[in-house]
């Protein structure tokens, strides 16, 4: 391979960059992003989860966990509450306002993730996600 080659690593995390740009732009109204959307999604799905079992379950280091978890604490979106087996242990839970957001952010995620789907038809993202799946 030439140097010229364009460095897939770059190319895939401009690809990120922009459709996580739709993502963004279509949580927007509802004050959180794509990243937010997903913790939000995780923790509602696992809850009451650890911050380790947390990012094992979305790929993410523990402190960068913790830095998004504590955002979403400040915007009274999650909570911590002490863990049943283990009463040392802080575990996230989805607060009311959570659930609410999550319940609202629900139909605009489906209409971007449609949007995008439409805008690279079928075959493109069955391509896309063997790739990924690949990596």
């Amino acid at each position: 391979m030439s140097s010229a080659a364009p460095c897939l690593c770059a190319r895939l995390r401009q690809g990120t960059r922009r459709l996580s740009a739709h993502y963004d732009a279509a949580l927007a109204p509802l004050g959180i992003n794509i990243a937010q959307y997903s913790l939000l999604r995780n923790i509602g799905a696992l809850a009451p989860v650890s911050l380790t079992d947390l990012g094992r379950a979305t790929s993410l280091e523990r402190s960068t966990i913790g830095r998004n978890v504590r955002v979403l604490q400040r915007d009274g979106l999650v909570a911590a509450v002490r863990s049943d087996g283990d009463q040392r242990a802080a575990c996230i839970e989805l607060t009311p306002a959570g659930r609410d957001c999550l319940r609202r952010a629900l139909p605009l995620w489906q209409r971007c993730q449609r949007e995008i789907r439409d805008r690279l038809g079928p075959e493109r993202v069955d391509t896309l996600l063997d790739v990924l799946s690949a990596l």
